[in-house]
């Protein structure tokens, strides 16, 4: 058992995973249907809805990972979050509608509706394949500090497995339980439970460090300002790091009207909601919550860095690994030090919390793509009995996959190093895609598929190189350096647009 925690530290844990469970099959008990299962019957509060928008998009990587940025460099990615604010009110205005005015399970119908089945299909399979990759990545990386945090004995689960792989169990196996028999309704009232205790957690550590130095507040605030720990705009505009305006507006906006508007993951929340108002006002509410709560973990990670300027660490830092930088175990171990007995167990929940969120939001979604996009567009003749078991299924199903993939990836240097940049590589895609099936009239499904498989064509040629080893020092011989993923998605929908243009314009359908 870890030695930092004792009796009470594990009964906060326990307690919270047997009561998240508990909860989501409260919630999610009566499935009738697919309607019930993946958008649970429309019936869900905006509020509920909005606040699992943010808890979707913020794994444990992220609550561990932001307070890293700002402990190694400065605040500079909160510019990032303009984009995704005014992202959220472009989609809350323009897509919503289109979301909301049928009943549709995925923004993908929108393409066969417009476009016909074959780009329908294709983003589809480029949701489903990259999606599986990031998100069982996004598990591996995620899991190495949560095995810090659990301890060897209980994430080798007795001694049975290899700690990571155990700990990978652990958390896919608990999300799995919940998702598998409540559907998006338990995934949502779920992460909403969880987002309350992650946040929690942040302003905890946010207000608790500052009593741990002397001075207090104010001596924190003006050591952090003086070593520049404070600066948060950059007005330099590039391709590549560091973060600055440009990137936050222009990139961030269109990163996040992909991520919300055209993924599965988001997009799925959204169409859960009863009304256009009540989507409208999910997505703004996300938009009021994501700003404050990454600068209040970009603040705890701005007063750990002062904080361990006058302490030792207790635990060594770890080396840098495969996809996590050494300064991603400075908040856990903080947790498991300088925490008090039991509130330290809350801090661990908040971390756990914010990975299972993630979890179930990635397997719902994926079964849910699957399901709707595919095996019922191809199967017919079969009752909704039939589908809402097959959609079962598929959840147990992309689990084991979550599991395969995070698995497999354990070694691979260069796929763990890509776990934040995967989802570019099609982003750019899907939201081409949609941007061509509700407003590129006379573009046919040729030009859209063109433009869309061009799009992940040239984005794997601008990030695989400058990314593996043997490669790298060509690459940025060449070009003097490699694209920021803030970009990515913006390449990508431009290059999908460009292609499909020109192809419809020298190979057009017949009509």
């Amino acid at each position: 058992m870890n030695p930092h925690f004792n009796l009470g530290d594990w009964v906060v844990i326990i307690t919270y995973m047997a009561g998240i469970v508990g909860l989501g099959v409260w919630f999610g008990k009566d499935q009738r249907n697919t309607r019930d299962y993946f958008l649970g019957s429309r019936n869900i509060p905006w509020w509920g809805i909005g606040v699992s928008i943010v808890a979707a998009e913020t794994s444990a990587l992220t609550i561990i990972g932001v307070p890293a940025i700002a402990y190694g460099g400065n605040i500079l990615f909160i510019q990032m979050i303009v984009g995704y604010v005014i992202a959220r009110v472009i989609l809350a205005v323009v897509m919503v509608p289109h979301y909301l005015s049928g009943e549709i399970y995925s923004p993908y119908q929108l393409l066969e509706t417009h476009l016909g089945a074959g780009p329908r299909k294709l983003a589809g399979l480029f949701f489903l394949f990259l999606e599986v990759m990031a998100a069982g990545v996004r598990v591996f990386v995620a899991c190495i500090p949560i095995r810090l945090l659990l301890g060897e004995q209980v994430c080798s689960l007795g001694g049975l497995v290899d700690p990571i792989l155990g700990a990978i169990v652990i958390f896919v196996g608990v999300s799995l339980v919940y998702t598998y028999i409540g559907g998006v309704k338990a995934v949502i009232w779920t992460d909403a439970v969880q987002f309350g205790l992650f946040l929690a957690g942040g302003l905890f550590a946010l207000f608790y460090i500052p009593t741990l130095i002397p001075g207090g507040w104010d001596a924190a605030l003006t050591q952090a300002a003086t070593a520049g720990k404070l600066t948060w705009l950059n007005t330099s505009f590039s391709f590549s790091a560091p973060f600055n305006i440009w990137m936050g507006v222009i990139g961030g906006t269109v990163m996040v009207l992909s991520t919300h508007g055209a993924e599965q993951l988001i997009v799925q929340r959204v169409l859960a909601c009863g009304s256009v108002a009540d989507g409208r006002k999910a997505l703004i509410l996300s938009a009021v919550l994501i700003f404050p709560l990454f600068l209040i973990f970009l603040l705890v990670g701005v007063m750990l860095w002062v904080f361990y300027q006058g302490h030792p660490f207790q635990i060594p830092l770890p080396e840098a690994r495969p996809g996590i930088k050494s300064f991603d175990f400075v908040f856990p171990i903080f947790m498991m030090t300088e925490v008090p007995h039991v509130l330290k167990g809350f801090l661990i929940v908040a971390i756990l919390s914010a990975a299972m969120s993630s979890i179930s939001s990635a397997i719902t979604s994926l079964a849910s793509v699957s399901t709707m996009d595919f095996v019922r567009h191809a199967v017919k003749g079969r009752d909704e009995e039939y589908f809402l078991r097959f959609s079962k299924y598929s959840t147990v199903f992309w689990a084991a996959m979550l599991v395969l993939t995070a698995w497999l990836t354990r070694e691979v240097t260069f796929v763990l190093n890509a776990a934040f940049s995967l989802r570019g590589l099609t982003s750019g895609a899907l939201l081409g895609g949609l941007i061509l099936a509700l407003f590129g009239r006379g573009v046919g499904p040729r030009a859209a598929m063109a433009g869309m498989t061009a799009s992940l064509m040239v984005m794997n040629v601008i990030y695989w190189p400058a990314n593996i080893p043997a490669l790298r020092e060509t690459w940025l011989s060449m070009f003097g350096g490699e694209v920021f993923w803030p970009w990515f998605t913006l390449i990508g929908t431009l290059t999908t647009l460009g292609t499909a243009a020109l192809v419809a314009r020298l190979w057009p359908e017949r009509k």
